[in-house]
């Protein structure tokens, strides 16, 4: 026997071998495309809850506390800038780059023929 007959004998006992591997097994030996279907076990891991957390009372009363004296200081703040007069209006300013675009375009000169014309 040359080592070719060989060679073709040992690759039927193995596809035999995964043949009879797959029945035993119930799944399908070969690999397909596409993503493999999850397994019953892996689906009741991902299922698991993580335990709900809970605040105590006295953690909550501690937000509250907090929040009020938030509040409060708002309120302080509002009436105390009520009580002030207000600011005078501040005159508009012109940018630098409105005064460059005005100085940019150049004011037309009528001609003569136009002045005579509007008069």
């Amino acid at each position: 026997m040359d080592t070719a007959t060989i060679i073709e004998h040992l690759d039927a006992e193995i596809s035999r071998l995964q043949q009879a591997k797959a029945v035993l097994t119930s799944t399908d030996v070969r690999k397909g495309p596409g993503r493999p279907k999850a397994s019953k076990t892996a689906s009741k891991l991902v299922s698991i809850q993580p335990a709900k957390r809970v605040m105590s009372a006295e953690g909550k009363s501690r937000i509250a506390l907090a929040q009020k004296a938030r509040w409060a200081k708002v309120r302080k703040a509002a009436k105390r800038s009520a009580n002030t007069e207000p600011a005078p209006p501040v005159k508009a300013v012109k940018t630098a780059t409105a005064v460059k675009a005005a100085k940019a375009t150049p004011l037309r000169k009528e001609s003569k023929k136009t002045l005579a014309v509007k008069s």
